[in-house]
């Protein structure tokens, strides 16, 4: 379907045919992350205008899953991955290996396309400051933000998240 294909066009702007057809043209990889880092790193640059982490996280909640901002929607609902038949999915904390790899099935020279990552190296970061905010919380928002994420949870290993308890 390349004459209704451009740059700008939505999926949203196909019939389940076309959409088919187009989705079955392309390589599709899905890059996820936990997402209780996904609003930390959110709070972390400022997209919130609350003074602590754990208003931050009660306005969230307050707007709910439908009306939330794509930094911290979950991603169930943005990227359909009961929907899309995804090839691959990379986990954020492996760009490099997962990357490579996906250059390599390509057929392209890894080595000199990928950039320096520190995904990896700022995990252990993300634990100890996971650790602090999510103390922050009430036994009541950490309910609502395992309620808020449960879709998340169940459909990709976030295994040491701390919304998975």
């Amino acid at each position: 379907y390349p004459w209704h294909h451009t740059r700008e066009t939505q999926l949203s702007k196909f019939n389940l045919t076309e959409i088919e057809a187009v989705l079955g043209s392309y390589t599709k990889v899905l890059f996820v992350r936990d997402p209780f880092h996904r609003l930390i790193s959110t709070f972390m640059q400022g997209m919130g205008s609350s003074p602590s982490f754990s208003s931050f996280v009660q306005d969230v909640l307050d707007i709910g899953p439908l009306n939330a901002s794509t930094a911290w929607k979950p991603l169930v609902s943005i990227c359909r991955p009961c929907l899309v038949q995804y090839d691959y999915v990379v986990m954020f904390g492996f760009l490099r290996q997962e990357l490579g790899y996906l250059l390599q099935r390509a057929g392209l020279p890894a080595d000199n396309l990928l950039p320096e990552f520190t995904d990896s190296q700022v995990q252990w970061t993300y634990g100890w400051l996971s650790e602090q905010m999510f103390s922050e919380l009430s036994l009541q928002q950490k309910q609502q933000l395992s309620h808020f994420y449960r879709w998340d949870l169940a459909a990709f290993p976030f295994s040491s998240s701390f919304l998975s308890d």
